[in-house]
């Protein structure tokens, strides 16, 4: 079941993302539950098992890797690190379109974000009781 919320802030989530690749990424995650899409950090997040797994940012393809593939997932073609507000983060790559082009190149970034996300933690508040 895919979940799309919408911004409580529209001014801040204004900034456009690639739809085409938005729709790459929903017809790969077709099959996945429980998958929620969020607008954040200026473009559109797909949390996956409530952790964030991959992302739009304007035209790059965002993805949480496990941080000790880190190193060589910069060596592929395409590949950069991701900086938020002034720092890398280590664990998330932005991939742009020439790195993604074919269905294997777009696979390879959608498989390694997935596996880890079955290790990541997740980062849903959990309620107190």
């Amino acid at each position: 079941m895919l979940v799309v919320h919408v911004c409580a802030f529209p001014l801040i989530c204004t900034m456009a993302y690639n739809e085409k690749l938005a729709n790459r990424i929903r017809e790969r995650f077709a099959d996945l539950s429980p998958v929620e899409e969020k607008k954040m950090m200026g473009g559109l997040t797909f949390m996956y098992n409530d952790k964030m797994c991959v992302g739009i940012m304007q035209d790059e393809l965002m993805c949480r890797i496990d941080p000790e593939l880190y190193e060589m997932a910069l060596d592929q073609h395409g590949c950069r690190p991701m900086e938020f507000t002034g720092r890398v983060l280590k664990g998330y790559v932005l991939v742009e379109a020439s790195g993604m082009k074919s269905k294997k190149q777009f696979d390879y970034w959608i498989d390694l974000a997935l596996a880890f996300n079955q290790k990541a933690k997740s980062s849903k508040k959990k309620s107190k009781k």
